[in-house]
């Protein structure tokens, strides 16, 4: 026995050295110096040291000796200080190890890969240490950053796995109850850069069910001296809770980074096909360990990653997405092996990804288009997208599949099931009027130097409005090519161009069909546009997604497709400046809004344009965007008014920005609670009233103070159910504020005991149901409720495929210092999983989490 682990501990030592040796030779200076210098640093404590801090903050590393270079280092810092450095006192070290994890060492290691760092540390550590140690960590983390090197910091206490303690799908590293499968990624992956090395290699693969007794008479027998390794515990049985709470984390990062992400995705889906005999991938790379079969490329992990996952592919004969799969691997490996270089540092993975393109059969045309991925313009980038979204709506079926099979609830978590689903829904779901934004980490530059602009009026043979070519206008080139896009309105093509990088400062705009728009008025919306608008914004939080949408930015464009100001041209107009209203303008009360386009981004981060026109533009506009506010909403950041007037221009523009303005004030002022709240207003020369109702805002015409008073006081029951509106029962104010139109919402409130709970239902256009004194369980009917809208509701269409995103919301009405409150609903389960878990500050990706 003793010489078995002792051959163990030699081949283990062996795969480590070659992954620490791989990780340095494929990167450069600056992280050659950042993972060589960490364990130094944690090690060590000295004023002149990164991450240092005064206090009683744990440092030194079990088993740590520095190398020559770490000694020159620590020699030097010596030298210039005139001060020793501070040496860990003897004893146990208070830091168990210090591992890389992920795809560092690995082929998917490139010049652009970050650093997951496990701090694992003693479980002795008290909580004063532990946030000393968390500060360090952040320390350390910023000088990283600072060298060019992206690099998060995980404190892991030793007996962390062992409690079954989790995180959020908010946080950087697991789903709603991720404990094995990061433990598995972990043990297949860890590089030790310092410290212990892992006990459970140790364990042979047939003795995993009865792990901790097989670890005990290693002890017993003396073959094994327990303070010599880091002991995180076995892989028990994977359980499909788990399962489905990783999938959902791995689908919620692949919407920012779906070619990084899309081999994690399908190794889980690989995972739920064996289930409930899933082989962990970890258990084939400690096979392989005591077998003695350094196989894969020397155990690769993610070569060993895609092995698995074109198995499973094959299995269920899926060549379309192992085609993918292939393509997005070589992406990762990021060797451009059409372009004949010199041996370089990572000359090792060039040769593994030179031979596995030789066993796919790939052809020099194929890599060269591969290649040529930093200059791939839009038509590619596009089909690319509509690809990786094919895809992930494939695992997103087969995980609903998966979950209805084992008999899941299709939200096991609300919280963590409502996250995802919004920001599917934000991400993909195709509406009238929303920008679609095709470029998720696809090509850096899609930037166009000429994109022309064309109208075709009704009539003609072609659909009547605006195609857009990422060509000069020269008719021959643009006959022979498809559109880039078509839109009826001119305001959805500029939204589309801009965001989605076509248009730049460098790009020269041309316009044909100036009957609506010249080509200086183009540059000025584009200017606009580009200057109100930036196209970076940090991706949504959780909290953000859970919640009812929120108008962030909001941008009124006026008279760009119809003015009627330029009939004014040589005219003589007769009006007082007493009674300048634009909206009744003159003898002949004309309205001077022809039309009105909305462009506005949400707190989701969608983009949304709208189009009115006629008299009524500017009621129809309001009505709209004020209608998408629901009343406890926090004010958007902005509201810009663009206005393209020949005439009157600043007038028309002043009015429209103070009207606006006020509406929004009115529509979510909290101090302004009274019913019937409401705003008259002459539009050519009739007179209209907007209404402030609780859930939404109505337009009526009042011809006469018989129409004006029935208004009112209609509006009073305006939208609610009878049963909701008697002495006995009120609508409780604190739902009226989260009424938001377009998803559907439960609200649950409890009573006494006796009496159970009520359930207070708003649907998609804020009509309510309410039932009282319920019995039984909420979680039971969260889940029947989520099942049937997953499979019966089917509100987003891609190809031939139906997946609804938009489910219900759920909340629960708490008492918090006398004063009723809204939170999200969260199953008993999920809470009690959760409530020794540090809360997160809601950002998503977090980069920093202590466990």
């Amino acid at each position: 026995m003793y010489l078995y682990i002792e051959t163990l501990k030699q081949r283990l030592d062996a795969i480590n050295q070659l992954r620490v040796d791989r990780a340095l030779a494929a990167m450069g200076p600056a992280f050659q110096q950042v993972y060589s210098l960490l364990p130094t640093l944690l090690h060590y404590h000295h004023p002149q040291m990164p991450g240092y801090l005064e206090g009683n903050v744990p440092y030194g590393i079990s088993f740590y000796t520095p190398d020559e270079n770490q000694q020159r280092y620590l020699t030097d810092i010596e030298h210039k200080s005139g001060q020793s450095v501070a040496v860990p006192p003897k004893g146990e070290m208070p830091i168990t190890g210090v591992y890389s994890m992920g795809s560092t060492s690995s082929v998917g290691q490139n010049s652009t890969s970050d650093l997951d760092i496990w701090v694992c540390h003693q479980s002795w550590l008290d909580n004063e240490e532990r946030l000393a140690l968390q500060k360090k960590c952040q320390l350390l983390q910023i000088w990283c950053a600072a060298m060019g090197v992206e690099v998060s910091f995980f404190l892991i206490d030793e007996n962390r796995f062992r409690h079954n303690e989790s995180g959020s799908l908010g946080g950087e590293d697991c789903g709603s109850t991720q404990h094995i499968l990061l433990l598995d990624e972990f043990y297949r992956t860890a590089v030790r850069m310092a410290g212990k090395r892992i006990l459970w290699n140790m364990v042979p693969g047939e003795e995993e069910e009865h792990y901790d007794d097989y670890v005990m008479s290693l002890y017993a027998q003396g073959v094994l001296t327990p303070n010599e390794w880091l002991d995180l515990g076995g892989l028990s049985t994977l359980s499909a809770e788990e399962y489905f709470g990783a999938s959902l984390w791995q689908l919620y990062k692949s919407i920012d980074s779906p070619y990084k992400a899309v081999l994690k995705t399908l190794l889980l889906e690989a995972y739920s096909w064996e289930y409930p005999r899933t082989r962990l991938l970890a258990m084939d790379t400690k096979q392989r360990l005591h077998d003695g079969e350094i196989v894969s490329f020397g155990l690769d992990a993610y070569c060993m990653m895609l092995e698995r996952v074109t198995q499973y592919l094959i299995g269920i004969d899926d060549h379309a997405r192992l085609d993918l799969v292939r393509r997005c691997f070589y992406l990762k490996v990021c060797e451009k092996l059409s372009q004949n270089e010199n041996p370089s540092r990572s000359g090792w993975r060039r040769e593994i990804l030179a031979q596995l393109v030789s066993e796919w059969g790939w052809d020099e045309a194929r890599l060269a288009v591969l290649d040529s991925r930093a200059d791939w313009k839009i038509e590619r980038v596009r089909e690319a997208h509509n690809e990786l979204l094919d895809a992930m709506m494939q695992s997103y079926r087969n995980l609903i599949r998966f979950a209805r099979r084992n008999n899941l609830s299709v939200s096991a978590s609300p919280q963590d099931i409502g996250v995802l689903t919004r920001k599917l829904y934000a991400a993909f779901e195709a509406l009238p009027g929303k920008v679609t934004l095709v470029n998720p980490q696809i090509s850096p530059d899609l930037s166009e130097p000429h994109l022309t602009f064309i109208h075709v009026p009704a009539g003609r043979a072609n659909r009547a409005g605006w195609y857009l070519y990422n060509q000069a206008p020269d008719m021959n080139s643009i006959i022979s090519h498809q559109p880039l896009e078509y839109n009826r309105y001119l305001n959805k093509l500029v939204a589309w161009a801009w965001f989605n990088g076509l248009m730049t400062e460098r790009t020269q705009l041309h316009i044909k069909g100036n009957e609506l728009c010249d080509l200086a008025l183009l540059q000025e919306l584009v200017a606009d546009v580009s200057h109100h608008f930036p196209l970076r914004l940090p991706v949504p939080t959780a909290k953000a997604l859970y919640s009812p949408c929120e108008i962030r930015h909001l941008a009124l464009i006026v008279n760009l497709e119809y003015d009627p100001t330029a009939a004014f041209r040589n005219q003589v107009v007769h009006f007082d400046f007493r009674k300048l209203d634009v909206f009744s303008f003159g003898q002949q009360q004309q309205c001077l809004i022809g039309s009105v386009d909305l462009l506005y981004r949400n707190s989701w981060n969608e983009v949304r344009t709208l189009h009115f026109n006629g008299e009524q533009a500017m009621l129809e506009a309001l009505k709209t965007i004020l209608g998408k506010m629901h009343q406890d909403a926090a004010p958007p950041d902005a509201v810009e008014v663009f206005c393209y007037s020949q005439h009157l221009r600043g007038l028309i523009r002043t009015r429209v920005q103070q009207l606006v303005s006020e509406c929004i004030e009115l529509r979510l002022s909290s101090t302004r609670q009274e019913p019937g709240r409401f705003k008259a207003l002459r539009v050519a020369g009739q007179t209209w009233g907007l209404f402030f109702e609780r859930l939404g805002v109505s337009v009526q015409k009042l011809e006469n103070a018989v129409e004006f008073y029935g208004a009112i006081s209609n509006n009073k029951l305006h939208g609610l159910s009878i049963k909701v509106e008697t002495e006995q029962v009120q609508l409780p104010p604190v739902v009226n504020g989260y009424a938001s139109e377009g998803i559907i919402q439960f609200f649950f409130e409890d009573t006494n005991r006796d009496s159970g709970f009520n359930i207070y239902i708003l649907d998609e256009a804020n009509r309510i149901e309410v039932y009282h004194h319920c019995e039984g369980s909420k979680e039971e009917l969260v889940r029947d409720v989520s099942r049937f809208y997953s499979s019966s509701h089917d509100r987003f269409t891609y190809g031939s495929s139906f997946v609804n995103f938009n489910l219900p919301q759920f909340y629960q009405l708490v008492k918090v210092d006398d004063r009723t409150q809204v939170i999200p609903f969260r199953s008993q389960t999920i809470a009690q999983l959760c409530a020794n878990v540090p809360e997160s500050n809601g950002d998503y990706p977090q980069r920093f989490q202590v466990y």
